[in-house]
């Protein structure tokens, strides 16, 4: 099982909160930072994967518009993939 724990607080933007993911779930090399790739990679996984988002209200804050869009990204993905399980 792997997991991805968030912390809203601690992100700071976007471009952060893609390269924490990309650590945390040992995304590909090819993967852009962007939600289009992150939706690739996730619905790409393979084995049960948890994402933790902690603080969350803090994450909006700080991403804006931008918070919504990845939250639906990663809806969406969960929602494709069975083994892929989002905790706000």
């Amino acid at each position: 099982m792997k997991y991805a724990m968030i912390e809203g607080a601690a992100v700071g933007s976007m471009d952060r909160l893609h390269r924490l993911l990309a650590e945390q779930l040992d995304f590909p090399d090819w993967y852009g930072g962007n939600l289009d790739a992150l939706y690739d990679c996730l619905t790409d996984l393979t084995e049960e994967t948890t994402v933790i988002l902690l603080h969350s209200q803090a994450l909006a804050e700080t991403l804006g518009a931008g918070y919504g869009r990845f939250c639906r990204v990663l809806k969406d993905a969960a929602a494709e993939n069975p083994k892929l399980h989002i905790q706000l």
